[in-house]
């Protein structure tokens, strides 16, 4: 596994904003805004295997050890559901085919070390707070599952309001809204944000005049993160 420099991950961004508008206007087989959104979308979640990589790396991590392969992610039908439904008719038929029944999953960049999920990591181009719903859904989901997992909402842009997006200071105080969202689910979630300013919809980072510089502070800060918690898994790991 090549293990990329920080320099190649700030390259990397400034290659695609600088040119997924060129990209958008010149392509006849898509909508404008579709290729802008998965474009974003694919390069959040490049930048954080990256930064896991490196993360890992500094750790001296055994590459071996280390997954960041997609899969489905099988979440089962809890059990004390049947006992609420109404008709009997239903209940014998989920109870004679419960197997069949499970939602599948899947993280935008799952880690997993010796084959075992402990991190899961949302890549988003921006957030706002209808968005974190969601995102807190689905980390309910997995938590299930994996009850130490580490949850990361990681974005270009914060739109959660507050102070989410002065990535300069060394302690991110939140926003209200987010704050009451979080505290309905037990979900322990750090919120990484990589450019400084909040998301202005009329100010799109990849029109030339809005551009905003991804700085190699802002991914080491979020590279430290990633590996404080990487650290605690690897520390376990090497136990068993």
């Amino acid at each position: 596994m090549k293990i990329p420099k920080v320099e190649d991950l700030i390259k990397t961004y400034d290659t695609l904003i600088k040119g997924i508008e060129k990209e958008a206007e010149n392509s006849k087989d898509r909508a404008y805004g579709g290729i802008i959104r998965a474009g974003k979308g694919s390069l959040v979640e490049n930048l954080a295997k990256g930064m896991i990589q490196i993360a890992w790396n500094r750790l001296n991590g055994d590459p071996k050890q280390i997954s960041l392969n997609n899969r489905n992610i099988r979440i089962p039908l809890k059990k004390d559901y049947i006992n609420r439904i109404k008709f009997p008719e239903i209940r014998s038929y989920i109870k004679n085919n419960i197997n069949n029944f499970y939602y599948n999953l899947k993280v935008d960049v799952p880690v997993y070390i010796d084959d075992e999920l402990v991190m899961a990591i949302e890549c988003k181009s921006y957030t706002e707070n209808a968005m974190l719903k969601r995102v807190l859904v689905d980390f309910t989901l997995l938590k299930t599952q994996y009850p130490v997992l580490d949850c990361i909402l990681l974005q270009l842009e914060s739109q959660l309001t507050g102070d989410y997006s002065n990535i300069s200071q060394s302690i991110i105080f939140g926003s209200s809204s987010t704050h009451t969202l979080l505290s309905y689910f037990d979900v322990d979630l750090y919120i990484i944000t990589l450019l400084q300013g909040e998301r202005n919809v009329n100010k799109p980072i990849h029109k030339k005049e809005y551009f905003k510089e991804l700085t190699s502070e802002s991914i080491e800060k979020a590279i430290s993160t990633f590996q404080n918690i990487l650290y605690k898994h690897k520390k376990k790991s090497d136990k068993s």
